[in-house]
């Protein structure tokens, strides 16, 4: 199994050497390489199993480093960078050539941000590269939010973890492109819509699609576990199925495998408790997990996203 630790000078020395390094963020752990290398980034695609049509995000350390891998940054996303950077959000710019197309999978727009990690800040600071990073899990699967989700997963693939504890937020960043007149929100994540509209006016929201994304995590199936998952009324669905496993918002149910995501009702909360109670769960003796929609505002939406992707295979 992979090495767990708090050595930067040891990941900066295997990223160098295009090795990969699973290392945290607030939203979720990521397997990053060298941005700049088709060799390192080429190892990403197939330690994940991930398909080469979907793009990727890279991490830097600073707005004053975007320059250095996009050809333009308009006012309103150097708006956005000012109060939600670092943090949980992805702008995706036109790319500079210094960016390999394996990255972006032929795009000519690079999706990039500044992740509010302390090691990884550092980690960042260190390099003379951005890194590549997408969770670090297998395509598709339920994204890690602790080291040990890394190393249960991807362990015997990769040689170091940089272990920074439990991701706060717990879900994937927000994506946002400005190639239209209108700033469009390609994924729905750690910064929610309204945040964002309370800086820059209104957005249009995308849904994910199933094929040729033009931006990372927009394939419609995705952050599943490996058990059936079904989305709906929680009490009815108990009356057709039992051996369940169930992820309430609130509720608490009379039932053994239960997980509530916020006994407070709290969004953030639940957020930061979705993919694990998804992973929790998927490891009992069980047939089937269900779960219900939370309200659809704020971060809901972005955890709702992820319950549908989730159950959409079934």
């Amino acid at each position: 199994m992979a090495e767990f630790g708090y050595d930067i000078d040891y990941a900066k020395k295997l990223l160098e050497n295009d090795s990969l390094v699973a290392i945290p963020t607030e939203t979720v752990y990521g397997l990053a390489a060298n941005a700049t290398s088709s060799i390192a980034v080429t190892k990403i695609f197939k330690t994940k199993e991930r398909p080469s049509f979907d793009p990727l995000i890279i991490h830097t350390y600073s707005l004053d480093r975007l320059n250095d891998y996009v050809t333009s940054i308009p006012y309103k996303a150097t708006l956005l960078t000012k109060r939600f950077w670092p943090g949980a959000l992805t702008l995706l710019l036109p790319k500079k050539s210094n960016i390999p197309d394996i990255v972006t999978s032929g795009l000519d727009t690079v999706a990039v941000r500044v992740p509010n990690h302390p090691l990884t800040l550092a980690l960042l600071k260190s390099l003379s590269f951005p890194l590549a990073a997408p969770s670090a899990n297998p395509f598709g699967y339920i994204s890690p939010t602790l080291a040990q989700h890394v190393n249960n997963q991807l362990g015997d693939k990769i040689e170091y973890i940089l272990d920074g504890g439990a991701c706060e937020v717990g879900i994937e960043s927000t994506i946002i492109g400005f190639e239209n007149a209108l700033p469009t929100v390609h994924r729905l994540g750690g910064v929610s819509v309204e945040d964002i509209e309370s800086i820059i006016g209104e957005v249009d929201v995308k849904p994910h699609s199933s094929s040729n994304p033009v931006a990372p995590g927009m394939l419609q199936n995705h952050y599943a576990p490996k058990k059936k998952l079904i989305i709906g009324n929680i009490d009815k669905l108990l009356q057709h199925h039992d051996n369940v496993g169930i992820i309430s918002f609130q509720k608490q149910y009379n039932i053994q495998h239960q997980i509530q995501l916020s006994k407070k009702g709290d969004l953030d909360e639940a957020a930061q408790t979705l993919f694990g109670a998804m992973r929790q769960l998927d490891n009992e003796d069980i047939s089937l997990i269900i779960s219900e929609y939370v309200p659809n505002i704020g971060l809901g939406r972005a955890i709702n996203d992820r319950l549908k992707r989730a159950a959409i295979k079934q």
